[in-house]
């Protein structure tokens, strides 16, 4: 990353924007639950997500913590403020985030503020550049679920999270990769999967939701392989929860 981009965005002089993303019941086309993203304008006139900025292998663990802590604190700020009360929030939670006193210290006044329960905000959790052992993630999951919130696996099947962490996380909703999705209308392999992950999700009685539809043939095909839940451009951008 741009080295004058990144302490721009640290030193809080390019300030973050929330924004939401709409969860849809795909059996009444209703919203049930949102995401709430951050994002920063990086040019005039272009915003990018806090995960594009995340992604860069050279940015170090150390700024990828701050990075994350103050899109948390501009998330929870903003939620203050602003308040959803009508549905599930998800909050992306990086896992280094979770060895940071800061965190751990901020979180439970994050929550209190909200005008909700802690059990409608559902933390998404990829262990994608984690150093943690799985037992250290399930150790983390824990002191998480004691505060009262729920536990998200974010992006099953993109090569990252796998199926070990869910075990181990056993969390209380799944999130499916995008790349399981694309061109999914014409591969039959990936709807038999994300229809026998429908039957695990129903047995274990698991929130299941998949993302990254983009066209009405996508989104037929996982409708056709009784997914409960979906999220992508077809229901519509994020937009910023404050205009």
């Amino acid at each position: 990353m741009n080295q004058s981009l990144l302490e721009s965005i640290l030193d809080f002089r390019r300030p973050a924007v929330t924004y939401t993303h709409s969860i849809i019941d795909l059996k009444d086309g209703a919203t049930v639950a949102r995401e709430v993203l951050t994002r920063f304008e990086t040019q005039p006139g272009v915003m990018r997500t806090v995960g594009d900025l995340l992604v860069d292998v050279s940015l170090s663990a150390e700024s990828r913590v701050r990075l994350d802590l103050l899109c948390l604190g501009a998330i929870f700020t903003t939620l203050e403020r602003h308040p959803i009360t009508d549905h599930l929030l998800f909050v992306n939670l990086d896992p280094l985030t979770l060895e940071h006193p800061e965190f751990w210290y901020q979180i439970e006044p994050w929550l209190w503020n909200l005008s909700i329960p802690p059990h409608r905000v559902v933390f998404e959790i990829t262990e994608s550049y984690s150093r943690h052992s799985l037992d250290q993630l399930e150790f983390f999951s824990k002191r998480l679920r004691a505060l009262g919130v729920r536990i998200a696996v974010d992006d099953l099947g993109s090569g990252i999270a796998s199926l070990a962490h869910m075990a181990h996380l056993s969390p209380d909703f799944f999130k499916v990769d995008k790349s399981l999705v694309r061109g999914i209308h014409r591969r039959p392999y990936q709807a038999a999967l994300l229809n026998a992950l429908s039957r695990f999700a129903e047995r274990m009685r698991v929130g299941y939701i998949v993302e990254g539809i983009e066209t009405t043939e996508e989104l037929q095909a996982v409708i056709d392989a009784d997914v409960p839940w979906g999220q992508g451009f077809i229901f519509g951008e994020p937009e910023p929860l404050v205009f």
